[in-house]
């Protein structure tokens, strides 16, 4: 089975997408004339754009300034990998993140827009590090200390921040300040979730594989080397693929030889 799209022959290009509704997206080119070179060697007209969403934790350009200044969404995490996450915040006026402390991780926040204030401290109720922060700022918290940033002027604060190792799930989207406070009832009620997810939502999350594998049964692809495949599909999207992106990348083990071991399944050869 060596269904591959044609747009996954370019090894470092992630395929456009045609935005529905509100959907956020971001213009990952300087000017024009960047994105006119970029695509001249793709088919794909120069004014569609890429959604923001978790693309960690594969090799990923952007750029960040612009990235940041267009995302709405309270969090959004644009990059998890094991050691390390993007993500892009926007607060609204007189809103703030939200007391906090992270016990085993350091964090880093560059303000792209807006003005705020930043407070740190050892203790939750002696904040005594206060600055005032503004475009272009950025903000170093070591682990273990109370912060809390809070928006002071009169349009969104417009910042991303890293953390080391990583403090959200993959995929993380909390389009509001509230919806951010739930998340965090939800882990600390020990909901069942894993990296963000319900077992429904995680069905739902993989149904392209499922189909995809009940079509090779259809075509009459031996058990095994579905098996196979489709179980290391599975190992993909818990490392952070995405469904198709772990499907592709299977598929290319296999069509290039990569996997030996995935072409003598499929014809049958056991070693």
């Amino acid at each position: 089975m060596y269904y591959v799209p044609h747009y996954y022959q370019y090894p470092n290009y992630v395929q456009p997408a045609i935005p529905a509704g509100n959907q956020q997206v971001y213009w990952p080119y300087a000017d024009v004339r960047d994105a006119a070179t970029q695509f001249n060697s793709y088919p794909y007209p120069i004014d569609q754009r890429i959604p923001i969403k978790d693309y960690g934790p594969n090799p990923f350009v952007i750029n960040i300034d612009e990235a940041t200044k267009q995302n709405k969404t309270f969090r959004t995490a644009l990059w998890t990998g094991p050691y390390l996450q993007v993500t892009l915040m926007s607060i609204n006026p007189g809103e703030d993140i939200g007391l906090e402390s992270h016990p085993n991780l350091d964090q880093f926040l560059r303000i792209e827009e807006g003005q705020g204030v930043v407070q740190m401290g050892k203790q939750k109720d002696q904040l005594t590090f206060r600055r005032n922060v503004y475009d272009d700022y950025a903000i170093v918290i070591p682990a273990g200390y109370w912060h809390n940033l809070t928006n002071t002027g009169n349009t969104p604060l417009k910042l991303y921040s890293i953390y080391a190792p990583p403090n959200h799930p993959f995929g993380t989207v909390h389009k509001t300040k509230a919806d951010a406070i739930a998340a965090e009832e939800s882990e600390e009620k020990g909901n069942s979730t894993v990296h963000g997810k319900t077992p429904d939502e995680w069905v739902r999350y993989t149904e392209f594989l499922v189909k995809e594998g009940l079509e090779d049964v259809k075509r009459g692809i031996n058990a095994k080397h579905i098996l196979q495949e489709f179980i290391l599909m599975g190992v993909l999207v818990g490392k952070g693929y995405s469904p198709e992106d772990a499907y592709r990348t299977v598929e290319e083990w296999e069509r290039t030889g990569e996997s030996k071991l995935l072409q003598q399944s499929k014809m049958g050869r056991q070693r």
